[in-house]
C-alpha cells in the first residue's frame, strides 16, 4: 500500500508541474508576441524561470520543492515525447524539391552559413577547451567538445525561421525563399552532423562507430527504400476511394506509431531519439499524403506543442545564471559573439559574392542567424553525454536566447516592418512557410536595395 500511496503522489506531483509548465509557458509566449518576439523566446525564458535562474534566487530552494529529484525523470518523459513529435514536423515539412530546383547558388550560400560558424566553433573551443577538460570527473577530449560547439553554432532554427517570415510576409520574397532553402539544407546537415558527433563518442572505438554508422545506414536506407515508396503507393491508391479524406484518422495512427518506433530504433542504436522522429517524417511523401490528410503535420505539432515546454523547464533547470563567474561570463560573451559574428559574416559574404546586394545580403545574414530550439537540443544531448558541463550549456542557451531575439529588431532596422497581424489557417502547420506569398502580395524588400 505504500509503494501504491507513493505512485499516486508521483502521478499528481507530475501532473501538478505539467499543468504549471504549461500555464506559465503560455504566458511568457503572449508576452513575447507582444513583444513581436517568437513565441520559443517566451518558453525559454519560462524554463530559465523556474529554474535556478530566477526561481532559485528565492528562499526555500522552490526549484528543488516545486521539481523533486524523483519527479524529473517523468518529467524528462513528457519533454522527449513532445521533442520527437516537434522533430518528426520538422521532418515531414522539409522540401527537398525545392532545394533542388535552386542548384549550386544554395550549395554556396549553405557551405559558407555552415562551414563559418563550424569552423569558428572549434577555434573557440579550442581556447574554452583547458577550463572543461573534465566534466563530473570524467575526461573530455577537445574533438567531442569542439564538434558540439561546432554543430551548435551553425545551424539555423529552421521552425523558427519559418515563423518570422511568415509573421513578415516575406515567404514569397526572394531573400526570404532563399532563407527558408538553405535553412532546411542546412538543418537536414546539421542533423546529420550530430548524429556522426554522438557517434563518435558513444562508440567504444572504430568498429563500435562503424556498427553505430552502419545501423543509422540501414534504417535510413528501409526509410527511404521501403518506407516512404511504400507510403505513397498507399496513398495513391486511397486518393482512389470514393471518399479519400476518411483514411486521414488511420494516417495519423500511422505517423505517430511510426515516428515513435524509429525513435526506439536510433535510441537502440545509442543514439538520440531525435534522430529517428525526424528521418521518418523526411521519408514520408508529403506531397502525396498532404492530399489525403492535410492537417496531418499541424495535429501532430499541436499535441507536441503542449509537451514541448517541459523540455524548456527541464533544460532551464540545468541552467543557474547566477551563478556565473567571471570565467563563465567571459565564455558566454565569446560564444555568443563567435556565434552571431560567424554566421553573419559566413551567410551574408557569401550573399553579397552572389550578387544579392548590401541590404539583402545583411537581410539574409540575419535570417541566417535566426536560433532557437534546434541549438537547445545539440546542447542538451551534448550535456546528457557528459561531453559539455553546465556552464558552456548555459553559454549555449544564451546564445540561441540571445541570437534569436536579435533577429526581428534588426529587420525593423533594416526596413522590413511587421505587417499587421493576420491568422495562419488552421489547415497549414506553422512550420510550412514554403508555399508562395498570395498573388499580388508584395515583397518586404525593395528592388533596388541600398548599396
Amino acid at each position: 500500500m505504500a509503494s501504491a500511496s507513493h505512485a499516486d503522489h508521483v502521478v499528481a506531483v507530475v501532473f501538478a508541474d505539467a499543468a504549471l509548465i504549461i500555464a506559465l509557458s503560455a504566458g511568457f509566449a503572449q508576452v513575447a508576441r507582444r513583444c513581436r518576439q517568437p513565441v520559443v523566446i517566451g518558453e525559454i525564458l519560462a524554463g530559465l524561470a523556474l529554474g535556478p535562474s530566477l526561481l532559485g534566487l528565492l528562499p526555500g530552494d522552490l526549484p528543488r520543492t516545486l521539481f523533486p529529484p524523483d519527479i524529473r525523470p517523468y518529467l524528462n518523459v513528457l519533454s522527449q515525447l513532445g521533442l520527437v513529435l516537434f522533430m518528426f514536423v520538422v521532418g515531414y515539412d522539409h522540401d527537398l524539391g525545392d532545394v533542388r530546383r535552386r542548384g549550386g547558388l544554395t550549395a554556396s550560400l549553405v557551405a559558407a552559413s555552415i562551414l563559418m560558424p563550424f569552423g569558428s566553433g572549434f577555434g573557440a573551443a579550442a581556447l574554452l577547451h583547458p577550463w572543461h577538460q573534465n566534466v563530473d570527473g570524467k575526461a573530455v577530449d577537445l574533438l567531442p567538445f569542439a564538434l558540439f560547439l561546432g554543430t551548435a553554432m551553425s545551424i539555423t532554427a529552421l521552425p523558427v525561421l519559418a515563423r518570422i517570415l511568415a509573421e513578415r510576409r516575406m515567404v514569397g520574397d526572394a531573400v526570404g525563399r532563399m532563407a527558408l532553402t538553405c535553412a532546411v539544407i542546412g538543418d537536414a546537415i546539421g542533423w546529420c552532423m550530430l548524429a556522426v558527433v554522438v557517434a563518435v563518442v558513444k562508440s567504444s572505438g572504430p568498429w563500435g562507430f562503424l556498427r553505430m554508422v552502419g545501423e543509422l545506414a540501414a534504417l535510413v536506407a528501409v526509410l527511404a527504400g521501403v518506407v516512404g515508396p511504400l507510403a505513397r503507393v498507399l496513398a495513391q491508391r486511397a486518393a482512389a476511394r470514393p471518399d479519400p479524406r476518411n483514411v486521414a484518422p488511420a494516417l495519423l495512427t500511422f505517423a505517430v506509431v511510426g515516428l515513435l518506433i524509429c525513435s526506439w530504433a536510433t535510441a537502440e542504436i545509442g543514439l538520440h531519439p531525435v534522430f529517428g522522429a525526424f528521418a521518418f517524417g523526411a521519408a514520408l511523401p508529403r506531397s502525396s499524403i498532404g492530399r489525403l490528410a492535410p492537417d496531418l503535420g499541424v495535429d501532430i505539432e499541436r499535441f507536441g506543442a503542449i509537451l514541448l515546454p517541459v523540455f524548456f523547464v527541464a533544460a532551464g533547470l540545468s541552467v543557474d545564471l547566477g551563478a556565473v563567474d567571471g570565467r563563465g561570463l567571459l565564455e558566454i560573451l565569446l560564444i555568443v559573439t563567435v556565434a552571431f559574428t560567424a554566421k553573419f559574416v559566413g551567410s551574408g559574404g557569401a550573399a553579397a559574392l552572389s550578387g544579392m546586394g548590401r541590404r539583402r545580403s545583411a537581410t539574409f545574414a540575419v535570417l541566417m542567424n535566426t536560433r532557437g530550439l534546434t541549438e537547445i537540443v545539440v546542447a542538451q544531448i551534448g550535456l546528457d553525454m557528459g561531453v559539455l558541463d553546465e556552464t558552456t550549456f548555459t553559454a549555449l542557451v544564451v546564445m540561441a536566447l540571445l541570437t534569436t531575439a536579435a533577429t526581428s529588431p534588426l529587420l525593423d532596422r533594416l526596413g522590413i516592418p511587421m505587417p499587421p497581424a493576420a491568422p495562419i489557417p488552421a489547415t497549414r502547420s506553422p512550420l510550412d512557410a514554403t508555399a508562395p506569398a498570395p498573388t499580388g502580395e508584395p515583397s518586404r524588400l525593395p528592388r533596388n536595395p541600398a548599396r
